[in-house]
């Protein structure tokens, strides 16, 4: 069976909800400049999906586009389990970094409240209302900063923050755009580990733009190497070691040490 007509992951497993995000003759202009062209993907529930390429080839672009925020040419359309189509899905966000105040009182708590609740920030908040926010959180493992001041967070423990609200609710689909950019080695794995994680517990669509190379090759299902149109998709091993991704990322040098067995 294939995915077009039954949607089905690559474990064999059957989709539920939003099963596939499929993108047809996709692109984005900006003026007479050509940001994405003739994009074509088909993105699977209960996946990760990361999205590669250089500087500049439109990876935050396609992003904006899913997300509405960016005017586009050709079609996205979203796939039910029994492949009929259906509105829009429930998207969840993490973007590449918030700026914040570091001497602001705002907390993780705060955050939460003044984001979901119609519960004033200001006021003390009742300890049901602290126990929802810190299951939330602890879905990230972040349940131990609740009550920490975001300013005095570390980039890791800001971005499980992020991820933690980009799941409230549960989304269909979670886009996340560079998310853990100039996060430390450990933090690094952890946001990954805990990505993978929450993508098996809620079978999430989930598209990953990322430069960590490493943690791609280990996490992601499916790679799609981007640079305005896409060159290369498939698995990381696929996409790794396709010419595309040579060419792109000026590795010629270490194909031929390859092929001479060095």
């Amino acid at each position: 069976m294939n995915h077009e007509a039954h949607c089905i992951t690559e474990s064999g497993r059957a989709c539920s909800g939003y099963c596939c995000t499929k993108i047809e003759n996709f692109g984005v202009e900006l003026g007479n400049l050509k940001i994405l062209d003739n994009i074509n993907l088909h993105l699977h529930c209960g996946e990760l999906t990361a999205i590669i390429g250089p500087n500049g080839a439109g990876k935050s672009t396609l992003v904006k586009a899913l997300l509405g925020q960016v005017p586009h040419t050709g079609t996205i359309s979203f796939m039910q389990a029994n492949a009929t189509a259906s509105k829009a899905p429930v998207m969840g966000y993490v973007p590449q970094n918030l700026n914040l105040d570091p001497t602001s009182p705002t907390s993780v708590l705060d955050l939460f409240v003044a984001a979901r609740s119609s519960y004033p920030v200001w006021l003390l908040k009742p300890r049901k209302e602290v126990q929802k926010v810190r299951e939330k959180l602890d879905r990230v493992k972040a349940g131990h900063l609740v009550h920490r001041k975001l300013g005095a967070l570390s980039g890791g423990e800001l971005q499980r923050v992020l991820l933690a609200l980009a799941l409230d609710p549960i989304p269909d689909i979670l886009l996340l755009d560079e998310p853990v950019s100039g996060i430390d080695q450990n933090g690094l794995e952890l946001f990954y580990e805990t990505v993978s994680a929450l993508r098996k517990a809620f079978d999430l669509s989930i598209i990953l733009v990322s430069h960590d190379m490493d943690m791609i090759y280990k996490y992601a299902d499916r790679v799609v190497l981007l640079n305005r149109t896409v060159l290369a998709m498939g698995t990381p091993e696929e996409v790794f070691n396709s010419e595309s991704f040579f060419e792109v990322f000026s590795m010629n040098w270490q194909k031929r040490r390859m092929k001479d067995g060095n």
